[in-house]
């Protein structure tokens, strides 16, 4: 039986799904309120998610940060955001049992040749994995793991 190859625009989207052990209202509001968000991925934001609104995130630690709009957002169910460079993200939160929620997030948009994309993907995969981690700490145990920071301890700007 023949594998079947993807194609490179298979591979300019990325899927990172976790499952939550926490209320559906209680999940969108850790993405949706910096307050919350920043416990366990960015580290400042210019506001909370809103339908329409420009938001920038940066993360101090690397002196680096990201503006974005927001263009779609349904309390509780979904968040669809733009970067400046084009990318978008997707947040769809999805009831399960009882105080569960699954919590998929779809980024995508990478552009360049072959293997910029590649590695624009597989960063992306490898980022909202250890964010989702992080926010599952954090909701179902009260653990802020640090996991953004403590990625890439070299990379900090200041020491």
């Amino acid at each position: 039986m023949q594998e079947k190859l993807q194609s490179i625009d298979d591979l300019s989207t990325v899927q990172v799904e976790m499952l939550i052990k926490r209320p559906i209202h209680v999940v969108f509001e850790a993405f949706a309120d910096p307050a919350i968000t920043t416990k366990f991925w960015f580290t400042q934001s210019s506001g909370r998610l809103e339908q329409g609104k420009r938001v920038r995130w940066d993360w101090e630690m690397y002196g680096v940060g990201a503006d974005l709009e927001v263009k779609e957002i349904e309390e509780n169910k979904r968040i669809f955001i733009e970067f400046d460079d084009r990318t978008t993200v997707e947040w769809t939160f999805t009831p399960r049992a009882d105080h569960e929620t699954l919590v998929t997030i779809k980024n995508a948009g990478f552009t360049g040749g072959q293997e910029e994309i590649v590695k624009q993907a597989i960063d992306a995969k490898g980022g909202y994995t250890i964010v989702v981690c992080g926010l599952k700490a954090l909701l179902e145990h009260g653990i802020m793991l640090n996991l953004v920071s403590d990625a890439f301890p070299d990379a900090h700007v200041n020491g």
